[in-house]
């Protein structure tokens, strides 16, 4: 190597950001379009002979005419050098940002004749700002439009026979990819933010949760009960849900998921299970809208005793005899 050759070596190297100090010199390698700097043998008067030593091995040589090799994959016998030669730029540097992997999340329906509900609900998850996602639905002893509603607006849609709201949630679950599991009302629909802010705020801490509630009726009764629910979910007062529950898979493969034979008051067992894993959390900037219809055609008071009633029921005795009246 002449003294041209290190000069321009010298050269190209600061240009690309980088400078080396005395004890290297500028080595071209035969087939190579780059310089890379090479510690310098004070043995020899003539500089470093890198054929001599054999420092750079065949797989190094190989790549080492990118340009991308230079800065990003520095030769091992260099890596002290460059933290030398970086030692000054130390205050221009931006902090390191380690970003938190995408979370997929399975959002599973189990849906019972909702062909009147579910297309908005599906066009609600469809407008989601979220990407990482699928949707699930579960279609159990439906005699309407529900499958065809669904089909085509879903990753995986499944028809079962029979009603029942456990095993269609149990099943939806045992088919989910995501690690995230959000089970939906097919009544409730959730904001364009919802699945990014559930991402972003429901952690491995967390065992299992909720949303905001908000009813699709702007009437005084309807929000004040909302309002208490609200309440009560957000200071663990009682560990339910409005629409929308929220774990991680494994957690719920663990403690068995739903319990088939219970159709009242399902929501809560599954949360007080899964809580042995973690805490309960309430997500105030999430909102969840839940059809008011069962309020409406059974009277809203009359909603409000039965769901006190069977809250006291499920200290002291058995609910798998009791029978959720479907309303549609």
């Amino acid at each position: 190597m002449n003294r041209r050759e290190a000069s321009d070596g010298a050269c190209l190297l600061l240009c690309f950001g980088v400078g080396f100090p005395a004890q290297f010199l500028p080595y071209r390698y035969p087939g190579s379009s780059f310089l890379v700097p090479l510690p310098r043998d004070p043995t020899l008067k003539t500089g470093f002979c890198p054929n001599e030593i054999g420092i750079l091995r065949p797989e190094i040589v190989q790549c080492m005419d990118t340009r991308e090799f230079l800065l990003q994959v520095p030769l091992p016998a260099i890596a002290k050098w460059k933290k030398i030669a970086d030692w000054g730029k130390s205050s221009l540097r931006m902090p390191k940002y380690q970003a938190r992997p995408a979370r997929m999340i399975s959002v599973i329906i189990p849906a019972h004749n909702e062909e009147a509900y579910l297309e908005r609900t599906l066009e609600a998850l469809s407008e989601q700002q979220y990407p990482w996602l699928e949707v699930i639905v579960v279609a159990n002893g439906c005699t309407d439009r529900t499958g065809e509603v669904a089909r085509g607006r879903c990753q995986r849609l499944i028809v079962l026979s029979q009603k029942s709201l456990g095993v269609a949630r149990n099943l939806g679950a045992r088919m989910a990819k995501g690690e995230l599991l959000l089970f939906l009302d097919a009544d409730t629909t959730l904001e364009p933010s919802a699945l990014q802010s559930i991402a972003a705020g429901f952690l491995k801490s967390d065992a299992a949760g909720t949303v905001k509630g908000l009813p699709d009726s702007g009437r005084l009764k309807y929000r004040w009960i909302y309002w208490l629910k609200n309440f009560v979910h957000r200071w663990a007062l009682h560990t339910g849900s409005s629409g929308v529950i929220i774990c991680w898979k494994d957690h719920f493969v663990r403690c068995g998921g739903f319990d088939e034979g219970l159709e009242v008051r399902e929501n809560s067992e599954l949360i007080h299970r899964l809580m042995r894993f973690g805490t309960y959390k309430y997500i105030p900037d999430v909102a969840a809208t839940t059809s008011m219809r069962r309020y409406a055609q059974r009277g809203c008071w009359r909603m409000v005793w039965l769901w006190v009633k069977l809250w006291g029921q499920s200290f002291f005795g058995d609910l798998h005899q009791r029978r959720y009246e479907t309303v549609r």
